[in-house]
């Protein structure tokens, strides 16, 4: 009986001390950057950016692949640097943000690839509808302590997306034959997190 409940007590102590290792850190928005690029008229692209972004990231530096992310992003916050062209894609050609108003990342698997890099499977949702995205992660930093005593780390991300799968189809054919707007859209994350 003594060994029993001795086996039950490491136990308990075992599951404490791993879930010490977890930490929860949010999305720190002054620094941090959630970018895309799309094709235009076929021979340039443009950019923009989402200046309103929420999420938190639970990350247990002993098995990363325990990793959990969630972000929300707000679609009214676009901007690609030209008004009209922002306007347009608020409105229900594009991201439609008065019925559709955020955009939402939700991890679901994480792969790791090599020591520096992990694969992050999740369901991305825009327009209400929600497809499954690989984010290719790198640079996940170890913690450091900034200059008001707050653990941050940060990390870069990237996929890509066929904005069609989302029901973003507006378009108009050129007279040459190619498009105004691509079809696939990349996208790019610079993210510095604060420990909570």
């Amino acid at each position: 009986m003594r060994s029993y409940l001795t086996l039950c007590f490491a136990f308990v102590i075992l599951t404490m001390s791993t879930f010490a290792l977890a930490a929860t850190y949010d999305i720190d928005p002054a620094h941090s950057s959630f970018n895309f690029k799309v094709q235009h008229l076929t021979v340039s692209n443009v950019t923009g950016t989402f200046g309103n972004v929420k999420g938190t990231a639970e990350i247990d530096d002993r098995e990363i692949t325990a990793l959990k992310v969630e972000v929300t992003l707000d679609a009214s916050s676009i901007n690609t640097g030209h008004a009209k062209r922002d306007e347009h894609l608020r409105g229900p050609d594009f991201f439609d943000v008065a019925k559709y108003p955020t955009l939402k990342f939700v991890s679901r698997k994480i792969s790791r690839i090599d020591a520096n890099k992990i694969q992050v499977t999740g369901d991305l949702t825009i327009r209400n509808v929600t497809k499954a995205v690989i984010v290719d992660i790198e640079g996940l930093t170890k913690e450091i302590k900034d200059p008001g005593g707050k653990m941050r780390r940060g990390a870069t991300g990237a996929t890509k997306i066929n904005r069609k799968d989302f029901g973003i189809t507006w378009n108009k054919t050129l007279d040459t034959g190619g498009l105004v707007v691509g079809d696939e859209v990349k996208i790019s994350v610079e993210v510095e997190l604060i420990k909570n």
